[in-house]
């Protein structure tokens, strides 16, 4: 089984895509697979090519996983004009490097949904299948955060939708929400299946605090709400930093991790607000996460308050769950009746700074609740373990390649 994966995200990158992409496809080898990704040089959030990385055309192999990057157009996750240049050079670039490839199926992942595009296109060229993957829900997902207003713009890249939905032989969705939302625009369910965001249980486990951080970030005796992950439009996390200053016990801190197009705005605003109680730190490796995520006793995961995030799953909720961490989630809808079945910890109305304290506010001192949240966080994520997920989604990609 030959799989030709585009992707515009992968390691050394850190976000959610490119975590599941890569642990998906490191699986999909240790199962016999052949797998091939097209990618391009390692730049997200900050538009800056990594080191030990140029911004050309490479091979190289990680983990069984035949690797190809290809020279893009790179601009920071932020605006509109440069970023649209980034992704359209994506589109071109992978399509001259995937006409060269043998396959048995086209893997694309949406966002950025021209990477799907030219997942489409070559399986066009190469008279082979090919599969959408899901996780956002575009164009909605740009209108929500108010990326893009051109009506024109938005109007294609509708139709440039549904042609994909058409000619996909199927379609992966990451949420029940998606799952849902693709029926009602009329794409029959013969094509969707659910293959959710999962946790990496080997590399996410419990374990005891890490001294050396906590005594470097002299957080020791804290009470620490932490947060990794991308700072972006999405995330609205400037709403959390307004309602820090709200908060006057000197135990609370609120530690915040990651890199993002917001980033800068956030650093401001804490020292317009002048904060002691935050601490924003540069992102870090995968391999370093666990142990930031160890000296935190709440995990939280935000975002803005629109309808479309009422079907959102984000990774984190799972990497933080395996860690044992109750979750403090600004999410309802799907993520939020998640959380309530284990219990995992508590949902808040996004942006509402009321909810958000008064969730906080329990599960920092109802202690036997807090400890039925730390194992019922274990047990959500031993349910959405990666690896079997994985295994799933190369089964269902079999039947379709055929």
């Amino acid at each position: 089984m030959k799989i030709l994966f585009l992707t515009d995200n992968f390691p050394p990158e850190v976000n959610a895509p490119a975590t599941r992409t890569f642990e998906h496809c490191r699986e999909w080898v240790n199962q016999g697979a052949e797998v091939t990704v097209i990618t391009c040089a390692p730049n997200f959030p900050g538009g800056r090519v990594f080191e030990g990385y140029r911004n050309r055309y490479r091979e190289e192999t990680i983990d069984g996983i035949r690797v190809i990057r290809v020279r893009t157009y790179i601009a920071a996750n932020k605006g509109t004009i440069r970023r649209s240049l980034d992704y359209l050079s994506f589109y071109f670039a992978a399509i001259r490097a995937g006409r060269k490839q043998e396959c048995d199926i086209i893997l694309g992942t949406s966002p950025q949904f021209f990477t799907a595009l030219a997942a489409k296109r070559l399986s066009s060229i190469l008279d082979t299948p090919w599969i959408m993957e899901v996780r956002d829900i575009w164009p909605e997902s740009i209108k929500a955060v108010k990326a893009v207003s051109n009506n024109p713009v938005l109007s294609f890249l509708e139709k440039k939708e549904r042609e994909c939905y058409t000619s996909a032989r199927g379609v992966v969705c990451v949420t029940r929400g998606i799952y849902n939302n693709l029926l009602v625009k009329g794409v029959p369910e013969s094509k969707l299946r659910l293959f959710t965001n999962g946790a990496n249980t080997e590399r996410f486990n419990p374990r005891e605090k890490d001294a050396e951080l906590l005594a470097r970030l002299n957080l020791n005796g804290k009470k620490v709400i932490g947060y990794l992950g991308t700072m972006g439009m999405s995330h609205k996390l400037d709403f959390i930093l307004g309602s820090m200053k709200k908060i006057n016990d000197p135990e609370i801190h609120f530690l915040l991790i990651g890199e993002g197009a917001e980033k800068g705005n956030l650093v401001r605003l804490k020292d317009k607000l002048q904060l002691k109680n935050v601490t924003i730190l540069n992102g870090v490796t995968k391999q370093e996460a666990p142990a930031y995520i160890s000296i935190m006793d709440v995990a939280l995961v935000h975002l803005r308050k629109t309808d479309l995030f009422l079907g959102a799953l984000p990774s984190k909720m799972f990497e933080n769950a395996a860690m044992g961490k109750p979750l403090l989630i600004g999410l309802q809808g799907e993520a939020e009746h998640l959380i309530a079945k284990y219990p995992a910890g508590l949902a808040f109305e996004p942006e509402n700074e009321a909810d958000f304290l008064e969730k906080m506010h329990i599960l920092l001192s109802d202690r036997e609740f807090y400890d039925r949240c730390v194992k019922g966080a274990l047990k959500l994520a031993e349910d959405f373990d990666r690896r079997q997920i994985a295994r799933a989604m190369l089964t269902c990609i079999t039947k379709w390649s055929k």
